[in-house]
């Protein structure tokens, strides 16, 4: 099969397309998926320069973390999936402890079932790729946070890939009292159109200066130090990039199809939406222009490879 795939640790320069990969085998609890679209993320460009080499698979490696397509072949202990069904997910659990030498830049790939749930019936595949692993960090995190109803937050990177999830559930599954967001000026409305009912210009405005606290502050960005000023007595401050300034935490996703099921009716409703970035989808051809536009740190949303041959 066709696979990016890089032999060495570095920049995007050591990405490179093999037309003569092996086809996984799909274990007996994994599904085998012809990949339709794909989706990066930060993780991908940080495993690739070797910031978890010590735990990280043997390489030659594929990138990628999540997938949207068709399932082609299931293991024998598989128990709801099957051949025909249109699948999406983040296929490896969890992010940095072991990850596949599988990942999903290649036209087929191998995923444990308990990662996976159906597509949702609204949206295409490139919709749904860009949805599992960003979408799954804002629902995991917010539940670390203890966040719920009538709460307040501030979402720092609020149109970044894991922000604008963050924004839409606070306010539709959690039922927020008040979402504040930050973003450059360009991004201000797109945020107002998230759901935020503050949009904070970060070139124009400190956050940490605010008169206002919130219950959780969601850091996306590694802007801990600051985030710790403006979180109430008692609240919490997520992090999932950089280091946590105590009372901040460091949170780490673990995949898990559930939260997908349970996350698909608000997406199916159309109250939560996926935001793919403007300048995508990019073609598979086009794997390292992708990195290089998601590695400038100025994606709105998702970066999504589609289609993939």
């Amino acid at each position: 099969m066709k696979a990016w795939t890089y032999s060495e640790y570095g920049g995007v320069e050591v990405l490179k397309l093999d037309s003569d990969f092996e086809v996984p085998e799909a274990k007996e609890d994994q599904v085998l998926i012809k990949v339709v679209a794909a989706a990066l993320n930060p993780i991908d460009f940080k495993r690739r320069s070797g910031i978890i080499k010590a735990t990280d698979a043997p390489l030659p490696v594929i990138p990628g973390y999540d997938v949207a397509g068709v399932v082609v072949k299931v293991g024998s202990k598989v128990k709801e999936l099957k051949e025909g069904d249109e699948v999406y997910g983040d296929i490896i659990e969890p992010a940095i402890i072991r990850p596949t030498k599988f990942g999903t830049l290649a036209e087929y790939t191998a995923a444990d079932e308990k990662l996976l749930a159906l597509k949702p019936k609204n949206l295409d595949f490139v919709q749904a790729a860009a949805l599992p692993l960003a979408i799954e960090t804002a629902y995991e995190g917010l539940e670390a946070a203890g966040f719920s109803e009538g709460k307040s937050i501030l979402v720092l990177g609020g149109a970044g890939g894991v922000g604008v999830f963050v924004i839409q559930l606070a306010k539709h599954v959690f039922g927020a009292s008040k979402i504040a967001a930050t973003s450059s000026t360009a991004k201000l409305e797109f945020l107002k159109s998230l759901g935020a009912d503050l949009a904070i210009d970060y070139t124009k405005q400190n956050f940490e200066d605010l008169p206002e606290k919130f219950d959780v502050v969601y850091d996306a960005v590694g802007q801990s130090d600051k985030a710790v000023k403006v979180v109430k007595e008692g609240g919490s401050v997520v992090v999932i990039a950089g280091a946590a300034t105590p009372p901040g935490f460091r949170f780490i996703i673990t995949s898990n199809g559930e939260v997908l099921k349970k996350l698909n009716p608000y997406l199916e409703s159309g109250k939560v939406k996926p935001v793919i970035d403007p300048k995508g989808p990019f073609p598979f051809e086009k794997v390292n222009d992708a990195f290089s536009y998601l590695e400038t740190n100025h994606a709105t949303g998702k970066v999504v490879i589609y289609p993939i041959p």
